[in-house]
Order: C-alpha cells, then sequence, then structure tokens
C-alpha cells in the first residue's frame, strides 16, 4: 500500500440476515483527502463508514488502516475520530471535559490534556464556553464540539455521520464552510456520510456515489457532474434532463442519436459507442440555450413553455418537450428583457458538447 493511502477496503460484503447492504467493496481513501460517501438511504453507505470505525464488521473481506488490517482490532484502539449527527456528547461534563475525555481514555499526560483541550477549543472558536454543558449550547455549537473532540487526539482518519443533518438550512451552510476551512488547517483525513449531493459538492476533494451497496462511480464534483459513468450518476447528481435514444450514426467523434419521438440529437462522442447502442442522453439545465440565441446551436428545437420559476439570479424553464415531460432549461436574468412566460413558444439549443452520453 502506497504512503498516500490512510485506509483500504479489499473485497468488503456485509450481510444482515441474508440480505447484503455492502456488496464487494474495492477502494482506497488517499491520506489527507475530504472523501464524501453520497447516496440515498438504504445504500450503504452508513455501513461502509460503521465498518471503518470498528461499529460494524465486515462479513467478508478486509480492511487496512495505515497499511496494516484493522480486523478484529476494537473502536478505541483504531486512532479513529468520529462524529455522529446527534453528537454523542456526555451532557453531565463541560465542554472541556467532553474533549478531554478521550485523551484521558488514552492515558494522555495531564499537561498534555491541558494543552490539547485548549488548542481543540481555540480550532473550533470555542475557547470562552469551555466550562458550559452541551445543554447550554446551541446545536452549532454542539457541533463544534463534536469535531474538535474528534480531533483532539490527532487521529488518521475522522468520520463524519450525516453531522450536519439536524440543523437549520442556514447554519448547516455555515458549517459545510467551517468544516471544509478546519480540514484544511488540520490536513486530516475526513470521511464524511450524506445524501445531500449540495454538501458533497461543496466540501468534497472526491465523492463516492453509492447504489444498491455499491459504489457507482468515485471522482471529483467537477467530474462526477460533467462526466457521469452511468445513468443513475447522472440523474442522482444535480439536475439533469435525460431522453432516451438509439445511435444511428458514428461519423469520426460525432454521434448522431434518434429518438422514438422523431428527435435526432448530434453529440460529441467520449466513449465508443456502436451503430444501433441504446443510449441515454442526458443535458444539464444550464446547458441549454433558449430564444434567439438557439439558432446558432448545433441542436436546435422548438418547444412550448409549460411553467416558469423566477428564482433570482435565472429564470427556470418547465417545457413541452419530446421524450422528456419535465424538460427543464435555466436562463440567466440580468435585470433586462422580458421575463418568458408560461404557454410562450421559444427556440432551445445546445452545443455538441452538451450532451452527456450513457448506456441505455
Amino acid at each position: 500500500m502506497s504512503e498516500d493511502v490512510v485506509a483500504r477496503y479489499q473485497n468488503v460484503s456485509k450481510s444482515y440476515s441474508g440480505l447484503t447492504v455492502v456488496k464487494d467493496l474495492t477502494f482506497d481513501i488517499k491520506r489527507g483527502e475530504f472523501l464524501s460517501l453520497l447516496g440515498p438511504s438504504g445504500s450503504g453507505k452508513t455501513t461502509t463508514l460503521m465498518m471503518l470505525a470498528g461499529l460494524q464488521s465486515p462479513s467478508s473481506g478486509h480492511i487496512y488502516l495505515d497499511g496494516a488490517p484493522i480486523d478484529g482490532i476494537p473502536p478505541h484502539r483504531r486512532n479513529i475520530g468520529v462524529v455522529f449527527q446527534n453528537y454523542a456528547l456526555f451532557p453531565h461534563m463541560t465542554v472541556a471535559e467532553n474533549l478531554a475525555y478521550p485523551l484521558r481514555a488514552r492515558r494522555v499526560q495531564r499537561d498534555e490534556v491541558r494543552k490539547r483541550v485548549d488548542r481543540g477549543l481555540e480550532m473550533v472558536k470555542l475557547e470562552k464556553l469551555a466550562e458550559r454543558r452541551p445543554s447550554e449550547l446551541s446545536g452549532g455549537q454542539q457541533q463544534r464540539v463534536a469535531l474538535a473532540r474528534a480531533l483532539v487526539f490527532d487521529p488518521s482518519v475522522v468520520l463524519l455521520d450525516e453531522p450536519l443533518g439536524a440543523l437549520d438550512r442556514q447554519l448547516r451552510e455555515n458549517m459545510q464552510i467551517e468544516l471544509k476551512q478546519l480540514h484544511r488547517e488540520t490536513a486530516v483525513t475526513m470521511i464524511y456520510v450524506t445524501h445531500d449531493q449540495s454538501e458533497a459538492m461543496t466540501m468534497s476533494d472526491r465523492v463516492a456515489v453509492f447504489n444498491g451497496g455499491e459504489i457507482l462511480q468515485c471522482a471529483s464534483p467537477r467530474e462526477l457532474y460533467d462526466e457521469p459513468s452511468c445513468s443513475f450518476v447522472a440523474e442522482f447528481v444535480g439536475e439533469n434532463n435525460g431522453i432516451r435514444g438509439r445511435i444511428c450514426e458514428v461519423g469520426g467523434d460525432i454521434l448522431t442519436i434518434s429518438t422514438s419521438e422523431g428527435l435526432t440529437i448530434r453529440a460529441r462522442q467520449r466513449a465508443g459507442f456502436e451503430v444501433g447502442a441504446s443510449v441515454n442522453v442526458y443535458l444539464r439545465p444550464e446547458r441549454i440555450v433558449v430564444g434567439a440565441a438557439a439558432a446558432d446551436c448545433d441542436n436546435r428545437y422548438d418547444a412550448k413553455i409549460a411553467d416558469a420559476t423566477f428564482i433570482g439570479d435565472h429564470t427556470k424553464l418547465r417545457l413541452e418537450f419530446p421524450g422528456c415531460p419535465d424538460f427543464m432549461a435555466k436562463q440567466n436574468y440580468f435585470g433586462t428583457g422580458v421575463l418568458p412566460r408560461r404557454t410562450d413558444q421559444i427556440a432551445v439549443g445546445w452545443s455538441l458538447e452538451a450532451p452527456r452520453i450513457v448506456p441505455a
């Protein structure tokens, strides 16, 4: 195992009463990265995290930490920090005592405990609240205490299981920024479980997309968004318009796709497709050109506006479009011009580079 790999799953599976929730998982976690495990409920992401923490055991396969197998090693000996959604703070202890607990459990000397607690409180900007108990703190402050406690003993990895799920939207967004900044400052490896794609895209170096106990794609947020490897990733990450068709012509790097509704779509090829292959064509709403500018597009069509919603910086258009009943487009708003209205006829188009083609 190379030095830049802090943890490795090798052919790991987990089953409960005959139901397999993690299937033959093999992947590496890079040292110092912020990796998010993203997927719907029941996709296996939390089970994957808990097996690394030692709170669950694999049914088969092996997990390695810093190059050594950790099968059978109890959680408190794995040098892993864990932050849960409910924070799991000790209610009878002060903030400082909560931070000191994992250090005392590891028999750190008293003077060193004091230094590390002070450093942890400073890291999360809670120096003035050291003597308060968790019940006297806000949700955001409790979250900071839980983070500091997970970091105070210098773990190899910090695991975070939907830690911001109980916070309101504005506080959650603020905590995302703070958590990302904390990761930069500490350079500790963080593995973050979430079903919120925006959260994963905002904070992560890489995102592993789970479904059915498997990782379908593990890549940077930008690569996931721009180059989804399959239909599930394309539809789960961000907004997308999906149109099913069949390759009717391959000319150099240009694909021509026909649909059962009679559309012809041209797209630049990014992977090898043959004539006759069934494919899904995905188009991000912001890559669709609307109005007069669509006349210059490689693909141009007419559509009717079914609904127009003014968001502020853009208008979201729902269009009546063949093969895609909820076809969405976004039109940027610059404070000038006439806003589109429901029932208007409008030209839509996109470039050869805009579509992403994946096997159906």
